[in-house]
């Protein structure tokens, strides 16, 4: 993106070289997962056994690295802007917290009434909101960076509340109600706040010590033009690494059952479509600028999978349908939304834009957004 994040020109070629084919990388990682899970005895299960208190070591790994760059992008002294923005606020605690898992749950019952494993699954999915790797859609899409630090922690204190009463809702109690199946979901307090610590606590105090460390040390100049463009770059590797992890955990599962895997994208499918258009529609009719009405799309239409996936390990088993749901989770999230982002560049000039970026972008290979 050209450094005064103008819109003039294409938009592929607008962005660094990684980014142009960013694509391409993250279909190249996950069919590299997929591979090496099929292909490589054990693989899968030296990786699942590598954790702590049931945290994946390999995941957790890739998830810091790729998310401490663009945390370290964050100015936080901007912060207190966004608070006070309830055209923002609101409509993402709305979307998150009542329109998404509302929408999963319509959706699992529709699409997959006769397989309830992968049906629960889905549901947890949907219940598990998006605090990791929305920050890489929004940051490619030129978001709101500090709107996106903002309700990602807004996200991880309702996660920790609301989680537990939320899964309930929509796998007993509301299911009773409608004369559907049941389902208990057994699940801590704790182990939704630890994933919450990890996931995105540690990230976030990096990035919050490294920018207020570096730019006392050599000031905000220095900060922007000579750190930022070095770590940038490894938001990037660590995606593609977890990616590749995550895939090589479930490749033989994913392979070994396509239709069951197809059966579970299509509701995905739909359910990203509509609340990223429609997340991106209620930013637009509540007069957000583009950067604030982006990040509100994608803050609203990702998932926490990592959570997901623990929760129903952890419930329901490694093996079992549920934890086969949420694997396919970020099958079908990351194209697609990957995809998003270019649908985003492409209509940006139907938002009104900010009067100031709130961050300025760089342009060196592989450092543009990710």
């Amino acid at each position: 993106m050209s450094a005064d994040g103008s819109t003039t020109g294409p938009v592929a070629g607008r962005l660094s070289f990684l980014d142009r084919f960013l694509a391409v990388w993250i279909l190249a990682a996950m069919a590299v997962g997929l591979v090496l899970g099929r292909l490589v005895p054990g693989l899968a299960d030296a990786l699942s056994k590598v954790t702590v208190t049931r945290v994946s070591l390999p995941i957790a790994l890739g998830l810091l690295v790729m998310m401490y760059p663009v945390l370290a992008k964050v100015r936080y002294d901007r912060l207190d802007t966004v608070t006070r923005d309830r055209r923002l606020l609101v409509p993402s605690l709305v979307l998150n917290w009542l329109v998404g898992p509302a929408l999963m749950f319509a959706l699992a019952w529709i699409f997959l009434p006769d397989l309830p494993e992968y049906r629960t699954g889905l549901i947890i999915v949907g219940l598990a909101r998006c605090i990791a790797m929305v920050v890489i859609w929004n940051d490619l899409a030129c978001g709101d960076r500090e709107a996106a630090a903002v309700l990602v922690a807004l996200n991880s204190v309702f996660q920790v509340l609301a989680f537990g009463l939320l899964g309930r809702l929509y796998l007993d109690l509301l299911p009773g109600l409608l004369g559907l199946e049941q389902t208990a979901l057994d699940i801590s307090t704790w182990e939704i706040a630890r994933s919450v610590l990890i996931f995105l606590g540690i990230p976030l105090l990096a990035g919050f010590l490294t920018r207020r460390i570096g730019e006392k040390a050599k000031g905000r100049t220095w900060y922007e033009t000579e750190l930022i463009p070095k770590i940038g770059p490894f938001a990037l590797y660590g995606l593609l690494f977890t990616i590749v992890v995550l895939f090589a955990l479930q490749g033989d599962a994913i392979t070994g059952r396509p239709l069951d895997v197809a059966r579970i994208a299509l509701p995905l499918l739909v359910y990203f479509a509509l609340m990223w258009t429609g997340s991106m529609a209620v930013g637009r009719a509540a007069g957000l600028d583009y950067p604030k009405a982006t990040t509100l799309a994608f803050t609203a239409a990702g998932n926490n999978f990592e959570l997901a996936i623990a929760v129903a390990i952890a419930t329901f088993g490694a093996t079992s349908g549920q934890a086969l749901a949420g694997v396919v989770g970020p099958l079908i999230e990351v194209p697609v939304l990957i995809g998003l982002v270019y649908v985003a560049l492409a209509t940006r000039r139907y938002f009104p834009q900010p009067a100031t970026a709130s961050a300025p972008a760089t342009t060196p290979e592989g450092s543009a957004h990710v």
